[in-house]
Order: C-alpha cells, then structure tokens, then sequence
C-alpha cells in the first residue's frame, strides 16, 4: 500500500495553474534589465524580442513541478500487517570477557580455540533459535555495560557478540554487578517473562555486588537465573620437559 506522509502538500500542484489563471492571456510581463544587456543582445543567435513559450515545454514544466511536489509529499510503501510469534520470555546475556575467557581449553570441531570463542560458537547456534524471544546482551568485565537493550533482531545480537572483545570491559571479574544490570534491564517486564542467562569462567573479583547479593535480588525480582561455567576440567599443556595434564 503507498500512501503520503504530508498528502497536503498536494495542494501545491495548483500553484502554476492559479498563476497562469491570474494572469490574463496575451499580457506582457515586465523582465529585468541588466547592465549588461546592451552587449548581450549583439551576441550571435539573441534575440531582441521574446517568443511565446510553446506547449510541450510548459507541459514538461508542469510536470516537473508535479514531481516535486510529489517527492515533498513523501510517498512511502506501508506492507501488509505482520504477527511476530512471540513465545512470551525476555532473555538477557551476560557474558564474561573478562582476560581469562581467553585460556585455550575448548575445543571445537577439532579445533583448539579460547573460552571466548566457545561462547560464541554456542551463543550463535542458541540465538538462532530463539524466535519470537526478545534477547538482550550484557558483556562485563571490571564493569558491566549493555551492548545490546531487550529486542528482537536477533541478527544484531549475534553481530554485536561476534565482534565482542577480551578486556573491552576491563580485566576483571565483577559477575555480580552484571547480575545486577541485567535485573534493573528486566524489572519492568512481566514478571513471568524475565531469564537472566550468566556465562563465565572465574570467580567474582571486582565490582559493589557480591554474586550472593545479586541472586538475592534475583530472587526477590522474580528473575529466573541460570549460570553457565565455561572451562575445561582439564587440559594438556605442553612445556620444554614434555607435556602434562593440569586444570585449568
């Protein structure tokens, strides 16, 4: 369906015809005169006296003129209805990307990678699958900061959590005033509705919030929180005196 922003701004399309209706047919209209019009007029191919303007230009102005104020107007295409299916739950990640996300104990297809890339292979599969949720990202470190707010483009969560970095949020682990944020970014949604999902590899290390405190206040908010560990229970690391087996 197109339809105008400003369909008003149609009524200027009369203009031209009001002044040409204002003006009586044959009446001469006064022009400027330059200074330089004496030397202008001896130029090869000027005139010294006007013509009628013919036809198919005043119909190629008017027509221009219609354009334009068409253009003003703003036409825009307005598409059919869509119902989002919404499953009713309102998702918040919190990721860690404190240093240590960046031990190299996962593996991956075969491959040896970091926490933080782990993460990312399996936030990328979860939020794929999440239609009709509205997600949210948190990322933390010495401090928690929103990276993406509650929405349903799950491709820029994806996007944002692809291009997320180790030590953008400090060097630090401050977990429960990450908790903390991502409760304050729920509270004024229904209170079924709110899912806090945690992921880190340590200990809480920095921040005003201790994590017990933060599930307290979970708790009291009605936010359901689930904390993920990310972290191999052990590795092989390999040194100048061959390898050993070491928890990492």
């Amino acid at each position: 369906m197109v339809s105008l922003a400003y369909p008003w701004l149609m009524l200027l399309v009369l203009v031209p015809l009001l002044l040409q209706w204002r003006r009586p047919a044959g009446q001469s209209v006064d022009a400027p005169l330059l200074p330089v019009g004496h030397w202008l007029s001896d130029l090869p191919g000027v005139s010294r006296h006007g013509s009628a303007t013919p036809l198919w230009q005043k119909l190629l102005l008017f027509v221009i003129w219609c354009l334009l104020v068409l253009a003003l107007a703003r036409p825009q295409h307005v598409g059919e209805q869509v119902q989002l299916p919404v499953s009713g739950r309102d998702l918040m990640l919190v990721v860690d990307i404190s240093p240590s996300m960046d031990e190299q104990d996962m593996v991956v297809q075969g491959r040896s990678i970091n926490r933080l890339q782990a993460v990312k292979v399996v936030l990328d599969d979860f939020i794929s699958q999440r239609k009709g949720d509205r997600l949210g990202l948190i990322l933390f470190g010495t401090q928690p900061y929103v990276q993406v707010p509650l929405t349903f483009d799950l491709a820029t969560v994806k996007t944002l959590m692809r291009e997320s970095g180790l030590g953008m949020a400090g060097r630090a682990t401050a977990i429960g005033d990450a908790v903390g944020l991502s409760i304050k970014r729920l509270r004024d949604r229904p209170q079924d509705q709110r899912v806090v999902i945690l992921l880190t590899d340590g200990a809480n290390t920095a921040g005003e919030i201790t994590p017990d405190k933060a599930t307290e206040i979970a708790e009291a908010a009605s936010v359901r929180l689930y904390t993920i560990g990310i972290g191999a229970e052990s590795m092989i690391q390999r040194g100048f005196l061959g390898s050993r087996r070491v928890n990492p």
